[in-house]
């Protein structure tokens, strides 16, 4: 069990039946984010962002997208950096998910909260070249693993914060893919590994024949693949809990077999699905918290992938926990240091460098919660009027 913050406990997050959404009790719930962090929160409130600062993130920019962003938790994690103890702001327009994952995590801190730590950290790129034949790809395979030391050098030119840590290549039949892997320090990264990768395959191909190449010749990127399950692509992560017989019945009104039986059951549907994606509703979670935080949004699809564990303890409580082994986040560059992004990353108290490991613990925890919450809802057939009760929007008064 993680011990406790050494401040006091974050309070339940206010809500007033009814009149949620009035203007004074989101600005009182926004207040009291600032109060915890210590920061101040103008563009959340509706301060306009200006538009020079997305200089570089768009083009033929118009505006700025307005989506909902509400506050989930509190979240009690113990992190590489110690236990915190947050509210994660998530941006979404599906009613019920945020009262869902709040639900969550306040399962987990019933148990002392979750544990999370990044097992590993890489950024994978790809690339494949073409040659006459097999023999011709296996000599150039021998050329790459022999150029490491020099293709290292070549990164260090392009970036302070990025590394080329491996090269793996791999015939396939006449082709050649060669697996690199970078570092990239609180970066996501791809811009720098891309330019480095274009560098390595370019001179591969020309000091092995190689009839053609392609930087993105093994395309992993942004979409849900086995490879990236296995091996791992960004920040590989893992979180996990032990949630009380007395905390489900009395926050969830099940039991921890409950969780454990639609676990096992879940799995033969994933199994004839063929899906990398083994959790239950972590899309949602990864894709709000992205969206919030100025993440690539287009990553939930790797992101997403992982698997979801429970089980019974000896104690009898329930055991759960969460692998998400390609978390490509970062809390530098990009849009992350820019309007309600550096805010919300500034709620979760990962804004800036140092902060990249962190931020992907307290989303693996959040994914933790979130199918923790959505699972029991399952089995307790409250998944439905859950949704009707929260989640309505029908305009043509359905």
């Amino acid at each position: 069990m993680p011990p406790r913050p050494d401040d006091s406990r974050l309070p339940r997050i206010p809500r007033e039946r009814g009149e949620d959404h009035a203007p004074d009790v989101v600005a009182r719930r926004r207040r009291l984010c600032e109060g915890v962090r210590g920061v101040e929160l103008p563009h959340l409130a509706g301060e306009p962002v200006p538009s020079e600062i997305a200089a570089g993130n768009i083009e033929n920019m118009i505006g700025y997208a307005q989506v909902p962003v509400g506050i989930a938790g509190p979240l009690v994690v113990d992190t590489s950096d110690g236990v915190r103890e947050v509210y994660v702001p998530m941006a979404t327009n599906e009613g019920a998910m945020v009262a869902s994952y709040s639900r969550g995590m306040r399962l987990l801190s019933e148990g002392g909260g979750a544990r999370a730590r990044v097992l590993s950290e890489g950024l994978s790129q790809h690339p494949i070249l073409v040659y006459a034949n097999a023999s011709d790809a296996v000599r150039a395979g021998e050329a790459a693993v022999s150029a490491i030391e020099e293709w290292r050098v070549l990164t260090a030119e392009i970036t302070r914060h990025g590394a080329l840590v491996r090269v793996e290549p791999q015939v396939l039949g006449r082709r050649l893919v060669v697996r690199l892997v970078f570092t990239t320090g609180d970066a996501i990264g791809i811009n720098m590994a891309a330019n480095a990768t274009d560098r390595i395959a370019r001179m591969l191909a020309e000091r092995t024949g190689a009839l053609a190449r392609y930087v993105h010749g093994q395309d992993v990127e942004k979409r849900a693949n086995a490879r990236a399950l296995v091996e791992g692509r960004g920040r590989s992560v893992v979180a996990e809990a032990v949630v009380s017989r007395a905390a489900l019945a009395s926050v969830a009104r099940v039991a921890p077999e409950d969780l454990v039986q639609i676990a096992r059951t879940y799995a033969v549907g994933y199994a004839q699905l063929g899906t990398q994606n083994w959790t239950v509703q972590s899309a949602n979670g990864l894709a709000a918290v992205l969206l919030a935080c100025g993440q690539d949004v287009a990553y939930v699809t790797e992101c997403a992938t992982g698997f979801l564990d429970f089980d019974v303890d000896s104690g009898g409580d329930l055991y759960a926990s969460v692998t998400l082994p390609s978390l490509l986040v970062g809390t530098v560059g990009g849009g992350s240091g820019k309007g309600t992004a550096r805010e919300c990353l500034e709620i979760l108290g990962c804004a800036g460098a140092g902060a990249a490991n962190r931020f992907a613990e307290i989303l693996a925890a959040t994914i933790l919660a979130g199918d923790l919450s959505l699972m029991a809802a399952f089995c307790s057939h409250e998944f439905v009027s859950a949704h009707e009760r929260l989640g309505r929007n029908r305009p043509d008064g359905g």
